[in-house]
């Protein structure tokens, strides 16, 4: 072969010359399936995806290629490599028509999604992700970035697009880092920064459409696949505690360390995600209950070696949503104040001295304590003598009170039952000495009807004998010397006066025997009455009241006094 200059001849076999062809068209075959020819995004027909919880399938047509496909379905068409190698396709080139491409969740478009509050009590503050603050209400949608503030015995509950549900506790603090969906399959993808408090979690299942829902904190991270968690951050420490499914636990950038199985929980720090632990069983109570008649709830639980404390959260939903109001003891007792009254659901959990939450138990209860029963005054654990008189309280906006006296604490058959007792006192002498209790009940108005509230608490009664003095002779011209019968420890006092009514005193003494010598007295008539103190403080009503008359008088024949119209005839009349 002659150069252009035509100054040389060089020649080259056929030989090479084939060979040199053949390199040639390797070269470019190479090249052709390394980079697909790329066709118009914009061609590919959506319409016709089969979608599946957890993928897409798109049927290939004349021209489509594995770019074109990726830059349209995907986020980034460099996924073509990703779907070449998931799809088996070796030659971008020939991808016969008709061909399924599926396409997983993971390499879909992540579009925005949102969250509801669904319940709602307290102090809720909500600011969105560029900082304004949002409306606390039932019906507020949040979206990716909001953060949520709970204060002193408030709550919310936020519903996802999947039914999932986050319920977020007293002194709380989240912030909805992820919210959003695959796109054609609606695949829920959710992450939540617990940044302080506690955070449950009810999610719905994840295990077919491959979806993702993390709570991280500075600490650690939960995952879960479908499951009922809960997650508190307190104290430079992560308690993770499961109660259904599985939640994968690990420090932030790292591999799970272990996955929590149902009925497992763990305490997970900055240096180390701790070792599962068997959550506690579900309390029991020792008297539950489910009529609650006070304003104030009180429960009595089992006790529990292995608890250091116990927890009881109460909503008017059985699956705990709308929680109301909830209480921390280190004890047995559970005391919850300040509901209306209704019906409610409860929840109680033991909490071990790791801190981690046990399984719960919810029951079921009612609350009737108003109108609210009186504060009962009259008789005080005794009464001397008959008629007996019970007080009470007024209440206010009382129209009417009910009374009931019977002989056992269960009041099981009453011996006087007083259904409308206008005021607030009731006297009877239908009682027999003996020991008994009584009780009442206030009755007002409910939308025009009458509104019967709980009894108050069963009072004793033990009615005794009154206190007498005995028989006293109707004139004497001496000193008078009285005794009483008594019981051991009972004081006294003692009233001399020159009238009925006791407005003109000439003596009171008090006394630490049944017995009394009085010096005679000037010439008159008097009046003469005693109480007991008896040594438990209980003062008895004074005996009934007997006249004397001190001085010389004329008497008959029989020794009776000799009367006239103004009583007995004093000598020298």
């Amino acid at each position: 072969m002659r150069s252009s200059s035509g100054s040389k001849t060089f020649r080259i076999s056929p030989l090479k010359i084939a060979a040199f062809y053949t390199l040639l068209f390797a070269v470019t075959s190479f090249a052709k399936a390394a980079e697909p020819v790329v066709v118009n995004a914009n061609t590919i027909d959506t319409t016709a995806l089969l979608v599946t919880p957890s993928t897409i399938s798109y049927r290939a047509k004349s021209g489509d290629t594995l770019m074109a496909i990726a830059e349209r379905l995907t986020p980034n068409r460099s996924n073509w490599v990703a779907l070449a190698k998931l799809n088996h396709i070796r030659n971008d080139r020939t991808i016969p028509i008709g061909t399924a491409i599926v396409i997983p969740v993971s390499l879909l478009h992540e579009d925005p999604s949102n969250a509801k509050i669904v319940t709602l009590s307290g102090t809720v503050n909500i600011n969105a992700a560029n900082g304004p603050a949002l409306p606390a209400a039932v019906g507020t949608t949040l979206e990716e970035g909001a953060r949520i503030e709970t204060g002193n015995n408030s709550f919310v509950t936020l519903a996802l697009s999947d039914a999932s549900r986050i319920a977020l506790p007293s002194n709380s603090q989240i912030k909805l880092t992820v919210l959003r969906v695959a796109r054609y399959t609606n695949t829920p993808l959710t992450e939540v920064t617990l940044m302080q408090g506690r955070i449950e979690s009810q999610v719905s299942s994840l295990k077919k459409n491959k979806g993702r829902f993390e709570v991280r904190s500075p600490l650690a991270v939960a995952g879960v696949r479908g499951t009922d968690f809960r997650v508190d951050f307190h104290n430079g420490e992560m308690a993770t505690e499961v109660l259904s499914g599985g939640v994968a636990v690990a420090l932030p950038q790292r591999p799970a360390a272990l996955t929590l199985q149902p009925g497992q929980g763990n305490i997970s720090d900055a240096h180390a995600v701790g070792k599962a632990v068997k959550l506690l069983p579900a309390p029991n109570f020792a008297d539950y209950q489910a009529v609650q008649e006070r304003p104030t709830l009180h429960f009595k639980l089992v006790p529990n070696n292995d608890a250091r404390s116990f927890r009881a959260q109460v909503a008017t939903d059985p699956q705990m949503q709308n929680i109301l109001t909830e209480i921390s003891s280190n004890s047995e007792n559970l005391n919850i104040p300040g509901l209306a009254d209704g019906s409610y659901f409860m929840r109680v959990t033991a909490v071990d001295k790791l801190g981690l939450q046990g399984i719960p138990r919810v029951d079921g209860f009612t609350l009737h304590a108003r109108p609210e029963p009186p504060y009962p005054l009259q008789p005080k654990g005794k009464s001397r003598g008959t008629p007996v008189a019970f007080t009470w309280a007024e209440v206010a906006d009382a129209q009417a009170y009910h009374l009931q006296v019977a002989s056992d604490e269960h009041f099981s058959q009453p011996i006087i039952d007083e259904p409308a007792i206008p005021s607030t006192q009731f006297s009877t002498e239908k009682l027999a000495l003996g020991h008994y209790f009584w009780r009442v009940a206030t009755i007002a108005d409910k939308d025009g009807k009458p509104n019967h509230g709980p009894f108050g608490d069963p009072q004793s009664l033990q009615l005794m004998s009154a206190l007498q003095l005995p028989k006293l002779p109707d004139a004497t011209d001496g000193p008078l010397s009285l005794s009483w019968p008594s019981e051991p420890g009972q004081k006294f006092v003692l009233d001399i006066a020159r009238d009925a009514a006791f407005s003109t005193l000439y003596l009171t003494q008090e006394l630490d025997t049944p017995e009394i010598t009085v010096p005679r007295p000037p010439n008159g008539t008097y009046f003469i009455r005693i109480k007991a103190i008896d040594p438990d403080g209980y003062v008895s009503p004074y005996s009934t009241t007997q006249k004397i008359y001190f001085g010389s008088r004329w008497v008959t024949s029989d020794g009776s006094p000799l009367l006239n119209s103004g009583g007995i005839t004093p000598a020298g009349y």
